[in-house]
């Protein structure tokens, strides 16, 4: 007998392992992730990209089978779980899974609920599919991740392993809610893998097409079910074959431990990182050290220089070219500021400690933020290095004009497994995603929906009154 291919190994894993087989720490993460993810949709919806996404779904027509934020009428599951991946992905504030550094559950989560809702699924399918789409998403993420660089082969190459890898958990996830067995489970991979796509050249130099990458994964993830149960097949050597998704995306011999070992057995879920706070993940150790500062009562009007000290890899990203970094032009360029973000941290927001509010386009040019953030450098720091990247550390120095020099060294970030956020955590951040958009009661009905969802027998119930966001016409904040 052939040994299984590393797909077809997949399959199995993904079908073996339904509610009743799940450890409990991952059904709570599932549930977790389920809040933030819809808090994050709803929170979403005023951007234009998301009112663009919402009008070419309602254009393409088609089957009323799965509810989309904002929109009054039920989407076919495709499209509804392209919608709802765009917001997902949108703001910068869903979970991240280190090293690999990618976000899986702005792709798995929406097609998992668009599937869960057309097959009629209840809560606990939907959980089960959701726990393996996220595990399966991240063993292929971390295949691409060289330990001797600590960096991501695939953004080596230009691509978005969230996009790409994202798009293949989703569619074991939408698989195994269509029914579709083992066997099924393998194709869906093999058809997903000829639609997974994303390179990340948006991040350089524009555009907003990084906020489609998730609403496209998770439209091509329910695509290939959905293609699958009419009969198309995929390769069982999607992976590891001479032409396959290892060789095309990674151009060599991948980490294939990654996707077999203690499968089933040891979960990679619980340990993905939960986002805060709502700007670049590379950022969050130094707000979380400027928040200390303040909180120690530093004196801002005394402050005579701040040294914010990051990983080298994520100087670039936060740090470079310092005078942009200084005065962002827009709060979506503060999000990726290493000096907004920790000014930010020193005054104090919203959510859990800088939320939402605490980045829009008044506040990134506003005349105090400004002058904090032209004594801010970012460097490169020795120790933060040889950590990243599983953490995003950072060691903050404020020299006040007395001369005194106070340090906080936040070599963890908050929302990992060392650091984790409880239920309650995410959701006070849902409350503040959510109840821009929602009334209270609203939120408080979807927040429950969330903490129960193994005990609902319709996923529908979860996004459903989010299509009232359509009647509520909210205006972009």
């Amino acid at each position: 007998m052939n040994e299984p291919t590393l797909a077809e190994r997949l399959g199995h894993f993904a079908v073996e392992n339904g509610f009743d087989t799940l450890p409990e720490e991952v059904v709570d993460s599932v549930r977790k992730r389920v809040l933030d993810i819809v808090g994050i949709m709803v929170a979403a919806a005023p951007l234009p990209t998301s009112r663009a996404a919402r009008r070419w779904a309602a254009e393409q027509g088609g089957r009323p089978q799965a509810s989309a934020v904002g929109l009054a009428d039920r989407l076919p599951a495709t499209l509804a779980a392209f919608t709802n991946g765009v917001l997902a992905h949108s703001l910068d504030y869903d979970d991240t899974h280190l090293p690999s550094v990618l976000h899986p559950s702005a792709c798995v989560v929406p097609a998992a609920l668009a599937a869960a809702q057309a097959t009629g699924a209840d809560g606990r399918s939907a959980i089960a599919a959701i726990a393996v789409g996220l595990e399966v998403c991240v063993r292929l993420g971390m295949a691409g991740y060289d330990e001797s660089t600590r960096n991501s082969v695939f953004f080596e190459h230009g691509q978005h392993a969230t996009s790409i890898c994202g798009a293949m958990g989703a569619a074991a996830a939408s698989a195994v809610l269509y029914r579709l067995g083992a066997q099924g489970v393998t194709n869906a991979l093999g058809v997903a893998a000829s639609m997974a796509s994303g390179i990340i050249e948006a991040n350089r130099t524009g555009g907003t097409v990084k906020r489609m990458h998730c609403g496209w994964a998770a439209h091509a993830a329910v695509s290939a079910a959905q293609l699958v149960a009419h009969g198309f097949t995929g390769p069982p050597t999607v992976l590891e074959g001479r032409f396959g998704f290892f060789q095309a995306w990674l151009h060599g011999a991948p980490d294939r431990s990654a996707i077999t070992a203690g499968l089933g057995e040891g979960w990679s879920v619980p340990g993905i990182f939960f986002k805060p706070y709502p700007a670049n993940h590379f950022t969050h150790a130094g707000i979380d050290a400027a928040r200390a500062l303040r909180a120690r009562g530093l004196d801002l009007d005394r402050i005579e220089s701040i040294q914010l000290g990051v990983p080298a890899a994520s100087l670039l990203t936060i740090g470079a070219p310092i005078d942009v970094k200084r005065a962002p032009q827009t709060g979506y360029m503060a999000q990726f500021s290493g000096p907004y973000t920790v000014v930010a941290g020193l005054l104090g927001g919203g959510g859990l400690g800088v939320g939402l509010d605490d980045f829009t386009d008044a506040l990134a040019a506003d005349p105090r933020r400004r002058r904090l953030m032209a004594l801010v450098d970012v460097v490169a720091d020795e120790r933060c290095s040889a950590i990243f990247p599983h953490q995003f550390p950072a060691i903050l120095r404020v020299r006040t004009r007395d001369g005194r020099e106070l340090v906080e060294e936040v070599l963890t970030t908050r929302g990992g497994p060392q650091r984790p956020l409880s239920f309650d955590d995410l959701a006070t951040k849902f409350r503040d995603n959510a109840g821009r958009m929602l009334p209270s009661d609203m939120v408080e009905q979807v927040r429950d929906r969330c903490a129960r969802l193994d005990t609902r027998t319709d996923t529908g119930e979860l996004l459903d009154p989010l299509r009232l966001l359509d009647e509520l016409d909210p205006a972009p904040y």
